[in-house]
């Protein structure tokens, strides 16, 4: 410790601690982040599918940025036929001209990862690729797990040999064990479905078909396009439009998709009657252009911002938003109030994962090195500041202070999903609730830690206005009050997917 009783020397002690001092001294937290974007494709004309694969995920990208991959294969070669490449990195770093090229087939599923926890290494990169004895399983996973852990331990103590440390070989394993009962691939994969408990998308490219999969929950989202004599299963729609494909219909939950050149086959006999989609991925994670289940993820971000002005109301001159997510409920905002909608921040966008992180400092940060102010904007101004969340509040403390430092004379803060007091054990990256600083703060207090004139948030009684007023959605993370049982230990912190 330091000479200030309440300050923190180092970015470890100072986890979770919310001292006010600490959150102005440039220990960053980073944004929140899901777990991966899955896509998948079958062309029946037998033309070569990795080149479409690659920018599908490049459409994906904001969904997972430390690896990435793609795996191949032809329907009229043999049953072990798969050309597979995959790294640590961003899409165009991992893959070229070259590479894409060499790689031969007309069925084949890619992956962007993003890990919760625990080192993100390159065995963990998917899609996970199994030669077993019916041929070569391609597999890619969207979600996390509860179960996983037990399932892991059953197997491994029936022989199994697992190479990677996430749930999603779980998965792999359970669906190669049970293709050896059954007759059909799609089978094995709702027998695996029967075994494992939490959220899961999945595309699965067998020797001769495609294959999606949603939790019963529909935690995370599933969609099927169409281009010509082709077809995609794609995280999100945003893909579908960048590769010229037309949206088809959403994956249900709990749904099996089976793609043949017969056309598209479904199972609907996992299905539960009220599912539980994750709301975040309206508010945050999917790009605003998608959309997921029928709704338009811009809207619902507009909406969320003129709920805000409904509910907490201030004078002010301009309103702003966090790039990205918050742009489109600062526009709400300001269409609701009839205050002035401005932008306020330039975001570098050449900022990737990799960028060297300055050593600690109240004027050197990774958020300055992200954003910065528009003085003659913001100048003698006073400012309603819409993000999308408050995790820690470092990262809300320091942007409230460049704009401070930018001269406005006030910044209320708005956020646009209610108080984050639970850990997410679906595939969002939400902490133990030791790390919320509203799991032990008030509002006020809060407000005060991070700087703000006046802080607001969206109240979770409105939450599913976001969605048409539907009720099958998530809000455990706000609420604590879990679809499924979470589990009984922590697995995000040595099981990561």
């Amino acid at each position: 410790m330091n000479n200030k009783a309440n300050h923190c020397d180092t970015k470890a002690s100072c986890k979770g601690c919310n001292h006010s001092e600490c959150l102005l001294s440039g220990v960053e937290e980073p944004k929140l982040g899901e777990e991966c974007g899955v896509f998948g494709m079958y062309d029946l004309n037998g033309d070569d599918v990795a080149s479409t694969i690659y920018y599908g995920l490049f459409s994906l990208q904001h969904r997972g940025q430390e690896s990435c991959g793609i795996a191949v294969s032809r329907t009229d070669g043999p049953i072990r036929n798969s050309n597979v490449c995959k790294g640590m990195g961003l899409v165009h770093e991992v893959f070229d001209a070259e590479k894409l090229g060499k790689m031969k087939g007309d069925i084949g599923v890619g992956h962007v990862r993003y890990s919760t926890a625990g080192a993100s290494v390159a065995e963990n990169t998917q899609p996970l690729v199994l030669n077993y004895i019916k041929g070569t399983l391609s597999l890619a996973h969207n979600g996390n797990l509860v179960n996983a852990l037990e399932i892991r331990r059953e197997l491994e103590l029936s022989g199994a040999i697992f190479q990677t440390s996430i749930d999603s070989e779980v998965i792999a394993y359970l669906i190669a064990r049970e293709r050896l009962k059954v007759g059909k691939v799609e089978e094995a994969v709702k027998n695996a479905m029967t075994k494992i408990k939490g959220a899961y998308s999945l595309v699965v490219a067998s020797p001769r078909k495609l294959i999606g999969a949603r939790d019963p929950h529909g935690f995370r989202p599933l969609c099927i396009g169409k281009r010509d004599n082709a077809y995609i299963l794609s995280s999100e729609t945003c893909a579908l439009d960048t590769i010229g494909a037309e949206f088809v219909r959403d994956v249900r939950p709990g749904e099996i998709v089976t793609i043949t050149p017969d056309g598209i086959e479904s199972d609907m006999s996992m299905a539960i009657e009220k599912p539980a989609r994750c709301i975040f991925e309206y508010i945050y994670f999917a790009r605003p252009d998608s959309y997921i289940d029928g709704i338009c993820v811009h809207s619902s971000r507009l909406i969320a911002g003129k709920i805000l002005a409904q509910t907490h109301p201030v004078e002010a001159d301009i309103v702003v938003g966090v790039p990205e997510s918050g742009n489109a409920a600062a526009m709400g905002y300001a269409i609701e109030s009839g205050i002035p909608y401005g932008t306020a921040f330039i975001k570098n966008s050449y900022v990737g994962r990799t960028f060297i992180k300055p050593k600690q400092s109240a004027r050197e940060s990774s958020v300055m090195i992200k954003l910065n102010a528009l003085r003659e904007v913001v100048r003698d101004k006073r400012v309603v500041m819409i993000d999308d969340s408050i995790v820690r509040g470092t990262t809300s403390a320091r942007i409230v202070q460049i704009l401070k430092e930018a001269g406005a004379k006030e910044v209320h803060v708005r956020i646009s999903s209610p108080p984050f007091k639970y850990p997410c054990y679906f595939g969002t990256d939400v902490p133990s609730s030791e790390q919320l600083v509203a799991y032990n703060h008030s509002v006020d207090e809060i407000c005060s830690l991070i700087g703000a004139d006046s802080l607001g948030y969206l109240d979770i009684e409105r939450l599913s206005e976001l969605i048409d007023g539907d009720e099958g959605y998530c809000h455990a993370c706000f609420s604590g009050e879990y679809p499924v049982e979470p589990p009984k230990e922590d697995i995000r912190g040595n099981y990561e997917k």
